[in-house]
């Protein structure tokens, strides 16, 4: 894959907020995660739309859970389509954590992605390539 390929994506991210929360500290969380995303107050939850996941991916490299990240977007491929949700207390503090069982006290972020061009897996791929010892393997 060349670095001039261009990504059209929809990501969808939605948190809701509780009563015993701060609006503005969940809006904070998603922006730690996606920094491009502005949240917006409807009907009790954040919404935000972003058409990146640089910043994303780039946080999947730095926390060296590629694997884990994969796992998680192709098991929940449909279509063109995957979402995935995270935990929102460590999204508190930048960090990406996969809600696989327990959403804990404070509730996930749920992400929807859909990938127009070009192919949901070459966006996977993309974003969060496979590994060898843990480092990203070039095709």
């Amino acid at each position: 894959m060349t670095e001039s390929t261009t990504y059209a994506i929809e990501a969808e991210i939605t948190a809701p907020v509780y009563d015993t929360e701060a609006q503005q500290r969940v809006a904070e969380a998603i922006t730690e995660i996606f920094p491009e995303a502005e949240p917006e107050l409807q009907y009790g939850e954040l919404t935000a739309t972003v058409h990146t996941l640089e910043p994303f991916s780039e946080q999947l490299h730095r926390q060296a859970i590629l694997d884990t990240a994969r796992g998680v977007f192709f098991g929940n491929q449909t279509g063109d389509s995957f979402s995935f949700r995270l935990k929102k207390q460590a999204a508190f503090q930048g960090l990406v954590n996969f809600v696989v069982d327990d959403p804990g006290e404070l509730g996930v972020i749920a992400v929807r992605v859909r990938v127009d061009e070009p192919t949901v897996e070459e966006f996977i791929d993309h974003i969060a390539p496979r590994t060898e010892d843990g480092k990203p393997v070039e095709e």
